[in-house]
């Protein structure tokens, strides 16, 4: 979303915002428990695996995710087709290189690290698609486009 690379930015970094957060307590909570040093501990991992997060984003997995999208849709198709197809594409891509980046900050290439990245990888997958579809997705366009409103003149950035 977004009429110009400004708008566009602000909305990534909401959606990354919302979802790392998201994933994170996820995260925490299966691999500590919920317990009284939940909050510390996601909010000792939150701006690094941000910014890795939105760096894959921006750079990577955006471009990835919405060509392959958009090899598959029709521009005449719906809007929420659209959505969907490059909401499904995002996360696939994004659980793969968090999980990566994931496994690699808490465990290392230590002993058994394949079957270990592919366990978290698939719980990822398991609660960051219905957390983007349900939950972040539309949080983060109703919160853009209250900052941004459809009919509003638009300032190039």
């Amino acid at each position: 979303m977004g009429k110009n690379k400004k708008e566009a930015l602000i909305f990534t970094s909401i959606m990354c915002f919302l979802m790392v957060v998201g994933m994170s307590f996820y995260n925490v909570i299966i691999t500590t428990g919920a317990n009284s040093r939940l909050f510390i501990n996601v909010a000792a991992g939150l701006i690094p695996a941000l910014v890795v997060a939105l760096v894959l984003d921006i750079f990577v997995v955006g471009k990835i995710a919405k060509g392959i999208a958009f090899k598959l849709v029709k521009p005449a198709d719906p809007m929420i087709k659209k959505v969907l197809f490059i909401s499904f594409f995002m996360v696939c891509g994004m659980v793969l290189c968090m999980s990566l980046y994931g496994t690699l900050a808490h465990y290392g290439f230590g002993g058994n690290f394949l079957g270990r990245y592919l366990k978290i990888a698939g719980l990822n997958f398991i609660c960051a698609l219905p957390l983007q579809l349900i939950v972040v997705g539309p949080l983060t366009r109703f919160l853009f486009t209250r900052m941004f409103p459809a009919g509003a003149p638009v300032q190039n950035a």
